[in-house]
């Protein structure tokens, strides 16, 4: 005669139903699915935000529940366009959702989208209203010192508008460390129509060299930056902004608009023990800096794939990555090669939109440290066919231009160069062996 099952035969039992339990009891928007609305989608999806529909609401959220429900199953939101397969997977910014929060969705839609207890909902966020400095909490103070651009009017329903005025660069009175910045439009009208754009400090050197500091580089999904923990870079007094901006019209006017660049400096007299360049741009196709792209030509109904081979003859500290095509770019990644000839795949976007611009901030413990003699390895892959959601016309050549229906090819990496002696700090505190000769590891 069977006794009863053993301790851990009972406890696999009990296990086993309380997962059956909560594969047959439907979530409900109150208690499962507005906390993860609210902290995965709120920042874009509110009135004044840059997604199409404000999804704060249950009224908000079961209007549009079918539409969240195969965004986020087909992981087109929240917008993530890592391949998940290859490369670094460890990142501070990761946005994506798990498999468990998209099937607590999918089960909640198919259930008839309940609302459930509204007691249980999370408190309301007070979001940012547009124009207003989103990293001032993060670091407990507006920013030091702000640059704007001049003013500009944006036409409606018409082509890409580019707005590249110089300005003096006035106000700062000595030499400062930036620990963060931030870009960002002044006025909430901007945030529907600025798509990315950038401001450059240009200082002219007594030897007749130039000295380039991006005070800061914007996109839709990269508000600004915040440089690791005793890291800065070293700004100036005198020169000019100069200023790109690219702004996407809507179906209104947009009069006046300006662009401003908030800066947080370390104290008077602090200086970090390592000096950023902040984003590096390292072009894939040919040509190095402006005019470049000579060699990008995309016939119609194809696809086409493009590496760009850069050496660093410093070794380097990589803090991000941001991938740069536009309406036809499908993939993008970066590899290292190393001195010693081993290869590593570092990151990879492989489902690319152009709607976005994204930086994706390695994790502390996960930022390649490449020796000097590293090369780095860049590959563009476009998709110039009707398969392409975002293609406009795949009758078309595509060549090199600066409007989003024209293609570019290049890679925003993070850098910070380090001195011999600082990359062996950086490896020995990783476990690394020191430098061998030549540069290798």
């Amino acid at each position: 005669m069977q006794r009863g099952l053993p301790a851990v035969g009972v406890f696999a039992l009990v296990l086993s139903a309380g997962a059956s339990w909560a594969q047959t009891v439907a979530p409900t928007y109150a208690e499962h699915v507005a906390p993860i609305l609210q902290q995965q989608c709120g920042s874009c999806h509110r009135p004044d935000g840059i997604g199409p529909m404000a999804l704060l609401t249950y009224q908000d959220a079961r209007r549009h529940a079918f539409t969240i429900k195969s965004r986020v199953e087909q992981r087109v939101m929240p917008p993530w366009h890592l391949d998940r397969t290859v490369g670094i997977q460890e990142y501070k910014n990761d946005i994506s959702l798990t498999d468990d929060q998209i099937a607590t969705i999918g089960r909640w839609v198919d259930a008839g989208a309940p609302e459930g207890d509204p007691a249980l909902a999370p408190p309301p966020v007070e979001w940012p209203v547009g124009g207003e400095w989103t990293l001032a909490e993060e670091l407990g103070r507006p920013p030091d010192f702000v640059v704007r651009s001049a003013p500009y009017t944006v036409k409606p329903n018409a082509q890409d508008q580019w707005w590249t005025p110089s300005l003096p660069f006035d106000g700062l009175e000595g030499p400062r460390w930036v620990r963060a910045s931030e870009f960002k439009p002044a006025y909430p009208q901007g945030t529907k129509v600025v798509h990315h754009g950038h401001a450059q400090l240009v200082q002219e050197l007594p030897d007749g060299s130039r000295r380039l500091r991006a005070l800061g580089r914007y996109g839709v999904g990269k508000p600004g930056d915040v440089f690791p923990d005793d890291v800065g870079m070293k700004i100036e007094p005198g020169g000019t902004v100069s200023w790109n901006l690219h702004y996407y019209p809507i179906d209104v006017e947009v009069p006046n608009d300006i662009v401003e660049v908030g800066l947080w400096f370390y104290p008077e007299g602090d200086e970090p023990a390592l000096e950023t360049q902040g984003e590096v741009r390292f072009t894939v196709d040919q040509g190095g800096d402006m005019p470049w792209a000579g060699d990008i030509v995309i016939p119609p109904h194809s696809f086409k794939a493009q590496q760009g081979i850069h050496k660093l003859d410093r070794a380097a500290l990589v803090h991000s990555f941001r991938p740069h095509m536009h309406m036809r770019g499908k993939e993008q990644s970066v590899e290292a090669i190393y001195p010693d000839g081993r290869r590593e795949m570092l990151a990879k976007v492989d489902r690319y939109s152009h709607i976005w611009q994204i930086s994706y901030l390695f994790a502390d413990h996960a930022k390649p440290l490449l020796p000097a003699g590293t090369t780095l390895l860049f590959t563009s892959l476009w998709d110039n066919t009707a398969a392409n959601p975002l293609n406009p016309d795949p009758d078309q050549w595509v060549v090199f231009g600066q409007r989003g229906v024209d293609e570019m090819s290049h890679v925003w990496l993070g850098m910070t160069y380090l001195t011999d002696e600082q990359y062996d700090q950086q490896a020995f505190a990783r476990g690394r062996p020191e430098r061998t000769e030549g540069g290798g590891q």
